[in-house]
């Protein structure tokens, strides 16, 4: 036996929210337009990332650390880099095959990795690598599945796909970076979280500035909707807000790549509601490929890898 490490459980939260929240993104773009979607993201999750942070500085006793030039710029990258993957992602929900678009926004798994190795001085372990293929494997396989062939691979999905996976893993990095740019006399889980907490404020802020902006400028209308659609805009916000909070203490914890081939658990938690929520049957290649997703996440687990 051996004891399971703090950033698994904060992925796993992640996972988890993220799964949820995409869940109610999907319904409001029924509602409203895809940037208005990733306005109500931000704009509804500032409280919250404002309330924990408080709550982090009354109870933990740490004094904030100074900001400095790599946070404020690392976090600028980050933040600006996730709307625009966001708003990538929610164009899928709009597309016939967006099935196929998810697929490949999950290559960020790879691109987190590849880009983290070559830019951000993270060391992948060769096993590690193996994890995160046969990780990806698994999602492939259930997308196949799912759209009974992967066609159109020069489509508008797959440019929409590409384009978020390389922005979110290129988020990621970046975000651990600004977080472990803080300065903190002895770093623990407490304190990476204080860290943590603080990465996602400015970054909240910062995208809820950018995304008000641009629905202000870009389609006026839309603002009177997000207001109107205030009830399930704060499940969005709320649930945003706390799955960020579990992905940006687990990257600060550990290496972003890592983090996100876990976190690709979210597939089989989304199947998972499609069977209890939905009531559909996976067929047996979908299992075969959640059992390769959970295999991959099991890997990392492994120590000394």
């Amino acid at each position: 036996m051996f004891e399971v490490e703090s950033w698994v459980w904060w992925t796993l939260l992640a996972a988890l929210m993220q799964a949820v929240r995409t869940a109610g993104q999907k319904y409001l773009s029924q509602e409203i337009s895809p940037l208005a979607t990733t306005l109500v993201r931000y704009l509804y999750g500032l409280p919250f990332a404002l309330i924990w942070l408080g709550i982090l500085g009354q109870y933990t006793g740490f004094v904030f650390p100074e900001i400095n030039l790599i946070f404020l710029l690392s976090g600028f990258a980050a933040g600006l880099l996730q709307i625009v993957a966001t708003v990538l992602l929610i164009r899928l929900f709009t597309l016939r095959n967006f099935a196929i678009g998810t697929t490949y926004a999950k290559s960020e798994v790879l691109l987190t990795a590849t880009i983290g190795f070559v830019f951000f001085s993270e060391k992948i372990t060769w096993f590690a690598s193996f994890a995160m293929i046969i990780c990806v494997t698994g999602l492939v396989v259930i997308t196949i599945v799912r759209v009974g062939g992967m066609t159109g691979l020069r489509s508008k999905s797959a440019i929409y796909g590409l384009g978020s996976g390389l922005c979110f893993a290129l988020t990621s990095l970046f975000l651990r970076q600004a977080s472990l740019s803080l300065e903190i006399p002895e770093r623990g889980d407490f304190a990476n979280m204080l860290t943590a907490s603080m990465t996602l404020l400015y970054m909240v802020t910062l995208q809820t500035v950018v995304t008000t902006v641009l629905v202000v400028k870009m389609q006026p209308g839309e603002l009177s909707r997000v207001f109107k659609a205030w009830r399930p805009a704060l499940f969005v916000g709320f649930t945003g807000v706390v799955g960020s909070i579990g992905w940006f203490t687990a990257m600060t914890l550990e290496m972003a790549s890592y983090v996100k081939t876990l976190g690709q658990v979210e597939f089989i938690m989304t199947l998972l509601i499609a069977v209890f929520y939905f009531h559909e049957r996976p067929s047996m290649k979908e299992l075969s490929g959640m059992v390769l997703i959970l295999a991959g996440g099991m890997m990392l687990l492994v120590p000394g890898i």
